[in-house]
């Protein structure tokens, strides 16, 4: 099973509260009746989304596309699984028999088949895996516009205890300036318990009309909070940069806030400016970047590394397919990369990468730790499904689902750092903020190292 890159998405957030189900993802869907694990025809089409992949449908697939049953629904739903899901032992559930068990009862209407259908997904246990009714698959496309409405966090399912986590806040939204930290896990929301409730049903209970209050109550560690938040429109931007001096000259600082579509380009415009600027060497902070999508994590690798392996992807048949450097990047000037608990899926891709190469000396703490990989295609006429298909590996092999990436320099915030800097976001990036201080200092000596090694040539890491 060949999996084509361009439709494949890495976002840590199972789902984002606003009005988009997935916000900074920058998603794109499959059409058709195809299988997930990409387009075999290589047609790209300009849609809305930018890049949306089609595949050709059969007539039987356009009959049923159209004509299908709710019975119908929740059949198709189990066959994409069934055909597609990274495990083949559906993390060791019966999988024949839930299809059995489920064709076997009566659906009146639609809304009989979702809620037979979340329930059947729910027995794999993958809360990336998941799926979405028309309003829920519409919200999620509405993201690829980069404006969202709503408090702006990214929000999933925590693989072990199924409590609705955090895994981090958009720079800049309600729920950023509020306070809302990755890891924090919300017990309420405006006084009704989330214990065992679905990802969508949060998701619903926190979306609301602009300027509109939600109250959410969150357990920080063995704190428990009370956050009241003001629903608003929430524009994103995928890169931010500046340059700043130091005593080894000038240094480019690059925020990388999501994978989307658009964030390469956006990457590039930032890379060249900075060149110049004649930088001395790079700054590149990814931290509480929750993901995105493949092929912007391995396009942006690729402006940063002239050789050398990015990334594998093993489907559960044991395929791989491994992307490489093209031999054109951007800069091989010094790198120092910013990372923690907020850097996730595409984020750890990256910094994996940059790591392995020896490219880049990674600083701050321990990533999020999403190792897989998800397609997501319509069902049906209007309803989508999210599907895990596979796993991903650094180059050097590792697996860092569940683990994350450790950073070659850890440097933990206090908790009154963390809040001076969630209060005060123009410190983040300056001196003021003591990660990036510190990765400014190793940069400082990178940059010294490279001159004695090569005084009159190009600055190399």
């Amino acid at each position: 099973m060949a999996i084509t890159k361009r439709g494949l998405v890495l976002g840590a957030a199972a789902v984002t509260v606003s009005t988009a189900a997935i916000a900074g993802t920058g998603l794109h869907f499959f059409k058709g009746q195809a299988l997930l694990q990409g387009n075999d025809s290589g047609q790209q089409v300009a849609d809305a989304d930018k890049d949306t992949a089609l595949q050709p449908m059969s007539m039987l697939s356009l009959q049923s596309f159209f004509n299908q049953s709710p019975k119908e629904l929740v059949d198709e739903v189990w066959q994409i699984i069934d055909r597609t899901y990274v495990d083949g032992t559906f993390n060791q559930v019966d999988w024949k028999k839930v299809r059995n068990d489920y064709l076997k009862r009566s659906y009146s209407s639609n809304e009989d088949a979702y809620k037979a259908i979340r329930e059947m997904v729910k027995k794999i246990g993958d809360p990336y895996t998941r799926f979405m009714d028309p309003q829920e698959f519409r919200n999620m496309k509405i993201d690829t516009s980069g404006e969202l409405t709503g408090v702006g966090i990214q929000l999933a399912a925590d693989e072990k205890t199924k409590k609705l986590t955090v895994i981090a806040p958009i720079e800049d939204s309600p729920a950023f300036t509020a306070g809302i930290l990755s890891k924090d896990i919300i017990l309420k929301i405006d006084g009704k318990s989330t214990e065992g409730m679905d990802v969508n049903k949060a998701v619903t209970l926190i979306r609301g009309a602009v300027g509109t209050p939600v109250n959410l109550t969150i357990l920080r560690g063995t704190e428990q909070k009370d956050y009241a938040i003001k629903r608003a429109r929430i524009e994103i931007h995928a890169v931010k940069s500046s340059e700043l001096s130091s005593p080894q000259g000038k240094v480019g600082y690059i925020r990388l806030v999501q994978f989307s579509a658009n964030a390469p380009m956006d990457m590039e415009k930032a890379i060249k400016q900075l060149e110049k600027q004649q930088v001395a060497g790079y700054v590149l902070d990814l931290r509480g970047n929750p993901g995105g999508l493949l092929y912007t994590s391995v396009d942006i690798a690729r402006m940063w590394m002239s050789k050398g392996a990015i990334v594998s992807t093993k489907s559960r048949t044991g395929e791989q397919d491994k992307e490489q450097t093209n031999g054109r990047s951007l800069t091989n000037k010094p790198l120092v990369v910013l990372v923690d608990g907020g850097s996730a899926s595409a984020s750890e891709i990256l910094s994996g990468a940059l790591q392995d190469n020896r490219r880049a000396v990674l600083i701050g703490t321990k990533t999020f730790g999403k190792g897989l990989v998800q397609s997501v295609r319509q069902v049906g006429k209007d309803s989508g499904l999210a599907v895990t298909i596979a796993k991903y590996y650094t180059p050097n092999g590792r697996d860092i689902n569940k683990h994350g990436i450790d950073p070659d320099l850890e440097i933990k915030l206090t908790e009154a750092q963390g809040k001076e800097l969630s209060a005060n976001r123009d410190k983040v990036g300056t001196m003021a903020d003591p990660q990036f201080a510190k990765a400014v200092g190793v940069l400082g000596e990178k940059i010294q190292a490279a001159r004695l090694q090569s005084p009159r040539a190009e600055t190399k890491p």
